[in-house]
This record gives C-alpha cells, structure tokens and sequence, in this order.
C-alpha cells in the first residue's frame, strides 16, 4: 500500500510541477501597436502540445471580446511573433494574453500579467545584462541595435525567435 501511494504521489507531483507560464508580454515588456510583437512562453515545462492564443482586454469598451491571435500554436516553438495586422489593436493597458485549449477557447491554460500597448512609433522594452541578471529598459529600435538588444520588429513574420536567433537575425 505504502509503495502505491508514493507512485500516486510522485505522479501528482509531477503533474502539479510542470506548468505553462507566458514570460513575454508583461508588466515591464509592452507591444508596439500595429508592429511586429514577440510572445514567449516556458515551453521546457509545458504539459500541453499545442493552445490557442488569444488576446484580452479588462475594459470591454477595449475589447468586448476575447481575439484569437493563433488558431493553433505548437508549444515546442517557445515563442512567436505576431503580425502587424495582430497588433493592431488601441493603445492602452489593460491587456492580456491567454493560452487556451484549441477547441474550446473557454479553457484557459495560463494568463499572462497584464500589460499595455504602446501607440505606433514607441519605442520597444529592450532586454540588457548578463545570463545571472536582467534589467529592462525603454530605449529606441536604433538605440537597441547599438547596443545589442533583440527587438522583435526585425524577426521576420511567421519565423521564431528561437529560429531567428539561430539564424542570426537577432542577438540576445
């Protein structure tokens, strides 16, 4: 009895530990409305194959309701960037991603903290430090190429940015 319960347990655990969690956008990482925008997520620990990715708005007078971005992503992708024509959406805060199963957009996986949209032409949040510290910072799409930060208004539609990473189009 005792060995069966701990298997039960283990598988619990297991379970329980692997979670999905959308690491980009966030409070301090915003969109650039009607620009190329990147969402990433912990695809190492996901349990799902593949979601739906659909885009909130607290305020209904914003968004009514929720819009599907994605139809169907694949997990293993890690993160992707959205088309000009996804983000066009007001500037504002207030919004959210969501991750939600495929065929019933009710089920929602995981949620991303809320975050804002910036009017077209702000600058993007860029990423600077080392593997043991990140800091963000605003800074211009000129300023970050100077200085090495990734924008996603360079990764070109319909590719990753773990593909454009490998390729080379950005640095991290």
């Amino acid at each position: 009895i005792f060995r069966r319960l701990a298997l039960a347990f283990a598988a619990l655990f297991s379970v329980v530990s692997a979670q999905l969690t959308i690491t980009s956008p966030g409070t301090n990482d915003w969109w650039v409305a009607s620009s190329l925008n990147t969402i990433s997520w912990t695809c190492n620990t996901s349990p799902f194959m593949n979601f739906s990715i659909l885009l909130t708005n607290s305020n209904p007078a914003v968004l009514p309701a929720h819009l599907v971005i994605i139809a169907i992503e694949e997990n293993y992708d890690c993160s992707t960037t959205i088309t000009q024509q996804q983000s066009a959406q007001p500037a504002t805060t207030g919004y959210t991603i969501q991750f939600a199963n495929t065929l019933n957009s009710t089920d929602i996986y995981t949620q991303s903290e809320p975050f804002e949209i910036k009017a077209l032409g702000a600058p993007y949040p860029t990423a600077t430090g080392s593997a043991g510290s990140i800091s963000t910072s605003t800074s211009s799409a000129a300023q970050a190429t100077q200085t090495g930060g990734a924008l996603a208004e360079y990764v070109p539609v319909g590719m990753s940015m773990v593909a454009a990473l490998a390729l080379g189009l950005v640095v991290a």
